[in-house]
């Protein structure tokens, strides 16, 4: 079976407006891919797209693979199932559940195939999860919180990287990872992902604005949206020739 997170002339409209135009890129095991480009160019519909998002229409003659399976009639939770995992710019607020209960709900539902993986009770999932707390370096407390509950855009963050420890998917896309996060958040976060990386050997996909988060969550390739369409690609090189020459001369 081929392996990869696979993207064939990927085209997607919404409310009948074509915003993707053909995007082909390959995201192998162990490799991280950077999506930049302007505003309006596309970026985060390629990430709604992926997960499935259904005010998003695939259009006839794409094709999305995860490790040779073709994804795009999956829903969202069987994609995940499969090994896709999301982080969205802004996360639900849920009153009334904790973090640790969520996880454990998300837990259950990934591996829900895989009863072997299951833990048998609530105890056993959250020494489980504590463990990968402390690893993570994330404090304990954390834990009880309510989901999302007057989290600050780092915390928001931490969530999202907690998930992403617990859920051990084989393909990640982080959509804005770094908004709105001071310099200390976003190396606390690339730390996290970069060490969930070597362990799970993650292809991630992150799709960002600037480079500072790209200085510590260091890219293998680049690639430049403009006007929905890959504009250009290279090594992690091109983040630095955007920062000093912007996306002008890309656009149409």
């Amino acid at each position: 079976m081929s392996q990869g997170l696979v993207l064939t002339n990927l085209a997607v409209s919404i409310d009948e407006k074509q915003i993707l135009k053909g995007v082909s890129l390959v995201v192998n095991p162990g490799e991280t891919h950077a999506i930049m480009g302007p505003n309006g160019s596309g970026k985060s519909t390629l990430a709604y797209a992926l997960a499935g998002h259904p005010s998003y229409t695939i259009l006839s003659g794409s094709k999305v693979t995860l490790d040779g399976e073709d994804i795009i009639s999956l829903s969202p939770d069987e994609r995940a199932q499969k090994g896709l995992f999301l982080a969205f710019q802004y996360p639900v607020e849920v009153p009334g559940v904790s973090v640790q209960n969520f996880l454990r709900q998300a837990y259950q539902a990934r591996f829900a195939s895989e009863p072997r993986r299951l833990f048998k009770t609530v105890l056993e999932f959250r020494k489980h999860l504590q463990a990968i707390a402390d690893e993570l370096e994330i404090s304990q407390a954390f834990l009880t919180r309510g989901l999302n509950e007057g989290f600050s855009g780092g915390e928001k963050k931490q969530l999202e990287i907690l998930q992403l420890a617990v859920l051990e998917p084989k393909y990640v896309v982080l959509d804005e990872t770094d908004s709105g996060l001071d310099i200390d958040a976003i190396k606390k976060v690339a730390k996290a992902v970069a060490l969930l990386q070597k362990k799970l050997s993650l292809g991630v996909l992150v799709i960002t604005h600037y480079q500072r988060i790209l200085q510590y969550l260091k890219p293998d390739f680049v690639h430049v949206v403009v006007a929905g369409k890959i504009k250009q690609s290279g090594g992690p090189q091109l983040v630095e020739q955007l920062e000093k020459t912007g996306y002008a001369a890309l656009k149409e």
